[in-house]
């Protein structure tokens, strides 16, 4: 399964090594990673895949949020399918 995971939260060391961290001890496997820091607000979006030992999404999703307040930044999870459909502009058809 492909999912969407963004990080968002005050600027501090580790917050990279830790959520990459996590996501490998659950046998996520990061595809993608783009993030910045805008005026001491970090933001991170990955692009991740599950593997064939990884837990439920659920659980997932669960420890991502737990590591998010044990560190103070907010973590979110979305599979990517439902990203993009939230994300799409369709246009009428005539």
């Amino acid at each position: 399964m492909k999912a969407i995971v963004s990080v968002l939260g005050k600027d501090k060391k580790g917050i990279i090594a830790r959520v990459s961290g996590a996501l490998y001890e659950m046998d996520v496997n990061v595809e993608d990673i783009s993030q910045t820091i805008l005026q001491d607000c970090f933001t991170m979006i990955m692009a991740v895949e599950t593997g064939a030992d990884s837990p439920k999404f659920d659980v997932i999703k669960q420890s991502l949020r737990a590591l998010g307040e044990q560190i103070g930044v907010q973590i979110n999870i979305q599979i990517k399918d439902i990203f993009d459909a939230m994300h799409r502009i369709d246009t009428p058809t005539k």
